[in-house]
């Protein structure tokens, strides 16, 4: 039975001799003795860590039996992380063991199951709280009216489709002068018909406010002059 032992410090001032003769103590009573150390002097958030990368090389080959670490913190750097971990390890049937806070996921251990269990349904609440931050943040900003995707390619040929419309070409024309498929230029007329009509819409708006006002403005004079009139009349 080969067992890794993984052993982390966040900073260079620590070391991991403590860690190292704990775990090497707990491997001996175990009676575990194809040991080999994995090393990493990282703080837990650093994305790449060599020691532990070169680790999960090793499970993924089918070359370790069992992980032991000091503590779960030590190992994953957030419980999002962590079950991703688990999840490999589950699926190459590597077994965790973390003395220090009784975790033993081996087969000699009759909870093991229970306790991975428990693990994977922590971290799965993990990812869900994170998945509903994300998805929420994603409406906020679609109500912002913020637009997500890749900006579409064809956006440079609408000036050009433009003055082709003008023209009075048609969509097949337009695709055969752009060397462009029917459908993208399907798309590109649509376009340009319809800031066309808001266009028309908006000019007939003002055009429809000024006439109002000049209707509603000749009212308002004919009504003063005949006041006028009236007051002129009741005078005399």
């Amino acid at each position: 039975m080969k067992i890794a032992l993984y052993l982390r410090v966040s900073t260079d001032r620590q070391t991991t001799d403590s860690q190292a003769v704990e775990l090497r103590d707990y491997c001996k009573r175990r009676g575990w003795i194809e040991v080999v150390e994995y090393c990493d002097t990282a703080s837990g958030a650093k994305f790449s860590r060599e020691g532990l990368d070169a680790l999960m090389r090793e499970v993924r080959k089918g070359r370790i039996d069992a992980i032991v670490a000091y503590k779960l913190d030590r190992l994953g750097r957030s419980l999002a992380h962590l079950a991703q971990l688990i999840g490999e390890m589950t699926a190459h049937r590597v077994a965790l063991v973390i003395p220090a806070q009784g975790i033993d996921t081996s087969a000699s251990n009759p909870a093991s199951q229970l306790q991975l269990n428990i693990l994977m349904a922590v971290a799965e609440f993990e990812r869900e709280i994170i998945r509903e931050r994300v998805n929420s943040g994603l409406r906020a900003a679609r109500a912002r009216g913020v637009r997500f995707g890749r900006p579409s390619t064809l956006q440079k040929y609408l000036p050009r489709v433009r003055a082709l419309r003008e023209a009075g070409r048609n969509i097949s024309e337009i695709a055969r002068e752009l060397m462009l498929p029917y459908s993208s230029a399907h798309k590109l007329v649509h376009s340009v018909n319809r800031s066309r009509r808001s266009s028309s819409a908006r000019n007939w708006e003002t055009f429809s406010a000024a006439f109002a006002r000049r209707v509603l403005g000749s009212a308002d004079h004919s009504e003063a002059d005949r006041t006028s009139d009236r007051a002129g009349a009741g005078q005399e």
